[in-house]
């Protein structure tokens, strides 16, 4: 288990290392080596044989279970600090019944029990693995050009980014340790300094609303963490076990409780209603943050363990209540993306809605909604985070994140906008890799509870048309205008580039992805798998091969396109985009999209799915009690 060693403490060492640095020659060393190590080391993983075991590891587990609950008590004094220091009832609350509950698990109920098996790897912890180690690394070489520009540009922000870098890889190792755990103990301990770490992140430029919306995110992944302690007592006092493998192979009756838990865990993690505020509130961060949150790491980790417990829940009422509350969160939120023009935010929204279909997935538990799950869940992370870093470098250019000032900005900035239609088109469009994955999930769905196919239809629907009106808005133009000479730094165009890479990879490889790390997992567990077929999969190569004609077009023909007047009936005036209106009066040529504001209501969304969200979970709950 050295490897899993190296991948956890590795990023926590660079993380101590870069809160000491204030050179950006060295920071940048530091962090371009260290990204370029996790990647080969978590691509080598995925070679080697698995599930992996754990032989040559005895000799530390105990120690390392000590530190880490030296780690959990310094986790739960600061949170008590930071919650009286903000007047936070909820929160001072909610970490000290966390804290009796472990607490009383370690030093009077358990005192001895540290699990057989502490760490186990398999082909769905690999894949995750390589998603946080990939993504989550070209996170941080983009954040080494966008913070740089980021402090130039916010005076009134102090400059903190010793400790940004810090937080950011100690996150990585967090979550390698997350995905690498059997120990629920364990577990615990690494998802709870990636709350620590969401919350100092949020929170960066020290503001108000940065303060605000970061306690938010703290006291809603609290309470996800009390659910997460009480499974682990539950399970313990039933099995005299604490651990994951565990409690997938147990009985229902023994793991309903505990499993319908860790899914309460999941979903606060994963921002599902009615906890979704809390990732709304961290579109205030530095964009590096809310791409780390919204694509690779953070709200990934919520629906890894839901999909962990879909073994456990398949079948039962737990598991219906869950994919409801998947599919409501996912048909909510997508009509919710239509009807705001701020960038970040619908993109908040639709990581939201795609989250609740693999929540869906996992709550249906079959084999086949597993896979669809597994795959949106790769293809989601690379599509995301593209489309996140290059939202903040239009942000940066525009000084906006309204979707309306994008207006052309394939003549602004080609480059970042062409990378940005290659992002929505692997959102939604055939034959990238999102759609093939909703398309396995509708069927997967139709096979067990037809009924559920309502949300996916619906949400869908919203889906193709909010991702269609940004991709005009960026191509459309009524006037020509100059491109801007140097769109990003190279720290953040290797970033930009290879996640472009990797959308097309992703899709272009997926036969590959699915043969080799998840049809084999869901084998491992079900006996059985599901997979696209071999006809289709030789169509979605022609179809790939297709669609890379379109940036190559886009890329030579550019210089030579010509913006031409539109037809106005005659009434052109001298300017561009300009025509003669009523008494001669020169007006602008506008183009807006539509928000639908009078037929849907973004408040009235939040509110309402937030109530009908709550009420599916208190009867989750209660089910899996009775």
């Amino acid at each position: 288990m050295l490897i899993v060693l190296t991948l956890v403490l590795v990023p926590c060492l660079a993380g101590l290392i870069l809160l000491f640095l204030r050179s950006d020659f060295l920071r940048r060393i530091v962090v371009s080596v260290t990204v370029l190590g996790v990647c080969a080391v978590t691509i080598s993983l995925a070679f080697q044989p698995m599930p992996l075991n754990d032989a040559g590891f005895q000799w530390h587990r105990h120690d390392l279970h000590w530190l880490m609950i030296l780690g959990e008590i310094g986790i739960g004094l600061y949170v008590l600090y930071i919650g009286a220091v903000r007047r936070n009832i909820l929160a001072v609350a909610l970490g000290l019944a966390q804290g009796v509950v472990i607490g009383a698990f370690e030093f009077v109920i358990a005192t001895n029990v540290h699990g057989t098996q502490p760490v186990y790897v398999d082909k769905l912890s690999v894949l995750m693995a390589l998603i946080n180690g990939i993504v989550g690394g070209g996170i941080c070489v983009y954040a080494l050009g966008y913070m740089r520009d980021y402090v130039e540009t916010h005076r009134d922000v102090a400059d903190r980014r010793p400790l940004f870098f810090a937080l950011l890889f100690v996150f990585m190792g967090a979550m390698f340790g997350l995905v690498f755990a059997n120990n629920l103990l364990w577990l615990l301990f690494f998802w709870e300094i990636t709350t620590l770490c969401s919350f100092l992140l949020i929170g960066y430029t020290q503001t108000e609303e940065a303060k605000r919306n970061a306690m938010t995110a703290l006291v809603m992944n609290l309470a996800g963490g009390l659910a997460f302690s009480l499974a682990i007592v539950w399970f313990y006092l039933e099995t005299g076990s604490v651990e994951l493998q565990a409690l997938i192979t147990s009985k229902h009756g023994l793991a309903l409780l505990p499993a319908a838990l860790l899914c309460f865990a999941g979903m606060t993690k994963s921002a599902q209603y009615p906890f979704s505020r809390w990732l709304l509130g961290a579109m205030v961060a530095p964009t590096p943050v809310s791409a780390l949150l919204h694509s690779s790491t953070m709200v990934k980790a919520g629906v890894y363990l839901v999909l962990r417990m879909a073994p456990v829940v398949t079948g039962t009422a737990v598991g219906v209540l869950v994919a409801v509350i998947g599919g409501l969160t996912f048909l909510v939120a997508s009509l919710a993306a239509i009807t705001t023009p701020e960038a970040k935010k619908v993109l908040a929204y639709s990581t939201i809605a795609n989250l609740g279909l693999v929540v869906l997935c996992g709550g249906v538990g079959t084999h086949a909604a597993v896979w669809a799950g597994a795959l949106l869940i790769v293809f989601h992370a690379v599509s995301k985070c593209l489309l996140f870093l290059c939202v903040g470098v239009v942000e940066h250019h525009l000084h906006s994140r309204d979707i309306e000032a994008m207006s052309g900005l394939i003549q602004r900035l080609p480059h970042v906008a062409l990378m940005m239609l290659i992002g929505m088109a692997g959102m939604f469009l055939a034959p990238f890799g999102m759609l093939i994955s909703k398309w396995a999930a509708l069927r997967a769905v139709v096979d067990t509870y037809p009924a559920l196919s309502f949300f996916i239809v619906f949400g869908g629907a919203a889906t193709l048309f909010f991702w269609t009106k940004w991709m005009g808005k960026l191509v459309e133009g009524s006037h020509p205008q100059t491109a801007v000479a140097r769109e990003v730094s190279l720290d953040e165009s290797i970033a930009l580039y290879a996640l472009t890479g990797a959308t097309f990879l992703a899709c272009a490889l997926f036969p590959l992805i699915s043969s080799k790390l998840i049809e084999p997992y869901i084998a491992g567990v079900y006996g059985q798998t599901a997979f696209l077929g071999e006809g289709n999969n030789i169509i979605l190569g022609i179809m790939m091969t297709v669609v890379m004609l379109f940036p190559l077009s886009l890329a030579l023909h550019r210089r030579s396109a010509r913006i031409v007047e539109p037809y106005l009936g005659g009434a052109n005036a001298a300017e561009h985009g300009a025509f003669l209106g009523m008494g001669g009066h020169v007006e602008e040529v506008t183009i807006h999209n539509y928000y639908l504001h009078t037929i849907f209501s973004e408040a009235w969304l939040a509110r309402w799915g937030a109530w009908a969200s709550a009420a599916l979970l208190a009867a989750l709950l209660a089910k899996a009690w009775l």
